[in-house]
This record gives C-alpha cells, structure tokens and sequence, in this order.
C-alpha cells in the first residue's frame, strides 16, 4: 500500500483542535532559550535543504514575534522512541531549558509494539524533567494497515503522556499536512519546504504557549 493512502487514515483522525496561545516569553533584552527538537526525519527535514527544516523554520517563526530561541536539530532520520531515548544525554546538551519531542513515525510505521514505544517516550520524557527541562510532546497517529486495534494502542499512546506526565501535547505534528501530495516529497511521506511551513504555522500558537509558560516559571 503507497505510503500516501496509509496517511490518508491518519488525517481522518487527527485532531483539529491545538492549545490556545498564552502570554508569550519576553523579548527584547531576555535570554533566549536553549530549545532542541528531537526528533526523526519529519523534523530533521529530510530531502530539504538545511535551511527549510523544521527547526529552523520554527526559530524564524518565533524571531518574527520577538521570541528569541537558540534551537538545535537533533533530528535522525529513521530513529524511532527508543532510539530516541539512546542518544538522549549526547543530543540534549546540559543547559537546554526545553524539548520538543518529536518521535513514533518510524515506531508506527514499523508496527512497533506500542508498549514498546510509550516506555521509551515515557524515559525521555521523565529523564528530561529530572533534568529540570521543559517537554512539549508532540503526537503522531499509526497508519491503518496494522489494523483498528493497534491503531487504537498506538494513538492513545500520547494523550495519556501528556496527561500523566504533565506536558503539553500538540495532537498530530503532521496536521494539515500529511496525504496531501502538494504538501510532501515523492515518497508520499515527508513534507515540502511549503508542507514544513504549514507545520511550523500551524504548531506555533502551542510552541508560544509553552515557552510563555516556561518563562513564567524562569522569571
């Protein structure tokens, strides 16, 4: 089955809803935050030149409100949560102060068991609070060919973490995205320069609420 019909499946049950933006972290003379994205190749802008990744589209998105952040690709293309949860220590450097975890793709992609890859984010996401660093998960939904059941397991997977763990979830990365063919590569998968774009516009009022968020508890 063409990858494309597979994301078909996961636009049907994506959510339509975000959070709602809050009071956004102070600009002008602030300190930037120390922001990594960890994530797989949908994040790690794969096929795209460095400059259209999600990272730094994100970073350019947020300057041009006067938030400033210092954000670091810690993309692997292929990675899945528990390679993920691996290369944690290396890829967050001490001094980060929040991480947008961006995994499960592959873990879906793969039929991953999905206990398998809630423990895995479950580690990241616990690991990095020990560290005192912020967390914004973001969800990703299981194509439809491992049948209703898995799908089920899998979906559930991050708006139980968020809620259990205390962080903030941004429901599909690939929202608005994902199976539209304008939108992505030749593989039906990952996204344009235009389709990162519609990513990074579309996630943002979450990324201001959480680094809003975060600057309250710094200041």
């Amino acid at each position: 089955m063409h990858i494309l019909v597979l994301l078909m499946g996961l636009m049907t049950a994506a959510s339509a809803q975000t959070a709602g933006p809050e009071k956004g972290p102070a600009s002008g003379s602030a300190k930037p935050v120390k922001m990594v994205v960890l994530g797989d190749s949908l994040s790690a802008g794969y096929g795209l030149p460095g400059p259209a990744a999600f990272p730094v589209r994100l970073q350019k998105a947020l300057e041009a409100k006067g938030i400033k952040v210092e954000m670091t690709n810690a993309g692997v293309s292929g990675d899945t949560a528990s390679g993920g949860r691996e290369r944690l220590d290396w890829s967050v450097p001490d001094g980060t102060d929040a991480v947008i975890v961006e995994l499960g793709a592959n873990d879906a992609l793969r039929g991953i068991d999905p206990a398998v890859t809630r423990a895995a984010l479950s580690d990241i996401i616990t690991k990095l609070q020990a560290r005192k660093i912020a967390v914004l998960l973001c969800g990703m939904l299981a194509p439809p060919n491992y049948g209703s059941d898995y799908a089920a397991k899998f979906n559930a997977i991050y708006p139980e973490l968020s809620k259990s763990l205390g962080v903030p979830l941004y429901p599909f990365f690939l929202d608005g995205v994902a199976a539209d063919a304008k939108l992505n590569q030749a593989d039906g998968m990952h996204p344009t320069a235009a389709g990162v774009d519609i990513v990074v516009n579309n996630m943002l009022p979450t990324v201001e609420a959480f680094l809003g968020a975060l600057s309250g508890q710094r200041s």
